[in-house]
């Protein structure tokens, strides 16, 4: 609303005070979500778990050791300060919602106590659909291995399809992974799902794929390997890249080719089954349906395979389509992998290093030499600079200067 004030920044603006004790001692912004930890004191639910998560085991304010990371809601601190908020809607103050608290464990237990029943795993799905932190607090070996129990050898094919619906939320774990890949009935029922293109429900498919991709993610090279050679999964998961109804489809297939192609073996099969291509014409359409870091790694790691590199540009629509569209990509984290893609393009072909230049590769390249990117995405700008530099204009001073071109 026209002059709200940013609460977001912590500060006293606009002539409103915000009291110190509706702050959150870490970040020092209101707090939405306040929560007390096991030494009495309160924090912003977002500022204490990311301060757990980096690591730290005690409380910031008072440096005494967390007894147990357990955040208790601090519910009345909270509607004071959604009172405050009301008080001051007249200068601009907006009020804080009330939060949704994740899900109580002892419910999930319960639920997954029940065995596999429709309600119950309805129930499980819809909270884990709820938010992340459901889904966290979802995320034990207890809760996973009885749904991969009833996603692999339920009753029924419903009940097999909505336990498969739950895993996907929730992921698996190492342990679990091993339960799927290790077991070959298991992973035949994947490839039967992936695999059922224009038969099976696209949702089915795609929480398959789901599945496939936390399998894959979770385990080493070897548990990649044996799902990379399993009949239909390659096909089915280009099958989901392709899908132009669904962006959720699209996502899954992307993660999960990304997760596969991880494994050196699986890259031939991969292309065979026309990732490279399917992958090439999502990252020419702008994007990568989300995942653009993932989708770019993937076609970067597919060019280095048989057929990997013809497959890229035709998929991208041609060698010029292709170039353009890497240069584009050349930005953020995918940047190292558009330039290393773009390499095994443009490499050998003199007319190609030209179509980069012109589409504006050399002031990518130069920025990422000089940004903040990491070690091994230089090497790889460098290297395109000097494979570029014949297609570089004469009269650019930039052509005659080495500063940059170090060896890759």
């Amino acid at each position: 609303m026209p002059g709200s004030v940013p609460l977001a920044l912590g500060l006293d603006t606009a002539g409103v005070q915000v009291p110190w004790y509706f702050r959150c001692p870490i970040s020092l912004e209101l707090m939405r979500d306040p929560v007390t930890v096991s030494t009495g004191q309160t924090y912003d639910r977002a500022g204490i778990e990311s301060w757990v998560a980096t690591g730290n085991t005690t409380c910031p304010v008072t440096r005494a050791p967390l007894a147990d990371f357990t955040l208790i809601p601090n519910h009345t601190l909270r509607r004071l300060i959604q009172e405050w908020c009301v008080a001051h809607r007249s200068m601009g103050v907006e009020r804080i919602p009330t939060p949704k608290q994740p899900a109580d464990p002892d419910l999930v237990r319960s639920l997954v106590a029940q065995g596999p029943g429709l309600p119950a795993l309805r129930r499980l799905r819809a909270l884990a659909r709820e938010s992340d932190k459901n889904r966290l607090v979802m995320a034990t070996h207890e809760t996973r291995a009885a749904l991969v129990e009833a996603a692999f050898g339920a009753a029924s094919e419903e009940l097999e399809a909505e336990a498969m619906a739950v895993l996907a939320l929730v992921g698996l774990g190492e342990a679990e992974a091993a339960e799927v890949v290790g077991r070959e009935e298991r992973v035949a029922r994947l490839c039967k799902v992936l695999g059922a293109v224009g038969s099976a429900p696209l949702e089915a498919r795609v929480n398959a794929g789901a599945v496939a991709e936390a399998a894959a993610s979770a385990s080493g090279a070897e548990a990649r390997a044996v799902l990379g050679v399993a009949e239909g999964v390659m096909d089915g998961l280009v099958a989901l890249v392709e899908e132009k109804a669904s962006a959720r489809a699209v996502r899954v297939g992307i993660r999960a080719l990304f997760a596969l192609c991880l494994a050196k073996e699986n890259r031939p099969r991969a292309v065979a089954a026309g990732a490279a291509s399917a992958l090439a014409r999502r990252v020419a359409e702008g994007g990568g349906a989300g995942e653009p870091e993932r989708a770019l790694a993937a076609v970067e790691r597919l060019c280095r395979a048989e057929g990997g590199r013809d497959a890229v540009v035709a998929g991208a629509g041609g060698g010029a389509a292709a170039v353009a569209a890497l240069v584009r990509a050349m930005s953020g984290r995918a940047a190292e992998h558009a330039a290393g893609a773009l390499v095994a393009v443009v490499g050998g072909c003199e007319a190609l290093q030209v179509e980069a230049v012109r589409a504006g590769a050399m002031s990518q390249l130069l920025m990422m030499v000089q940004g903040g990117c990491s070690e091994r995405a230089k090497r790889k700008a460098q290297h395109l600079l000097k494979l570029l530099r014949s297609a570089w204009p004469t009269t650019d001073c930039i052509a005659n200067s080495d500063d940059f071109l170090q060896h890759y």
